[in-house]
């Protein structure tokens, strides 16, 4: 169960880390902004960044998109961050 946990937490902190780099360098926006403008619960994109709660699939889809990126794309630079032996699940 730990390392179902650090590994959790491993692609939380990517995720929020590909978000915040993405929004600075394509959107400039705030955090508080974005959520303004692309109709995200206040709050949650601040808490998504920080790796403080897991994503809904939906949710990171919508991101993506208001990013100006297609979910792929999104979700390749994360797997990419990641490395190639990164997995959820132990074999």
């Amino acid at each position: 169960m730990q390392k179902k946990d650090e590994k959790t937490l491993q692609l939380r902190k990517i995720i929020g880390e590909v978000i915040t780099s993405l929004r600075k360098s394509k959107t400039n926006l705030t955090c508080n902004k974005m959520e303004d403008e692309y109709d995200f619960s206040k709050g949650s994109l601040f808490r998504i960044e920080n790796a403080q709660v897991d994503v809904k699939f939906i949710t990171l889809w919508k991101i993506s998109e208001s990013l100006g990126l297609k979910f792929s794309e999104f979700s390749k630079i994360v797997e990419e961050k990641l490395g190639k032996d990164f997995k959820l699940i132990d074999e």
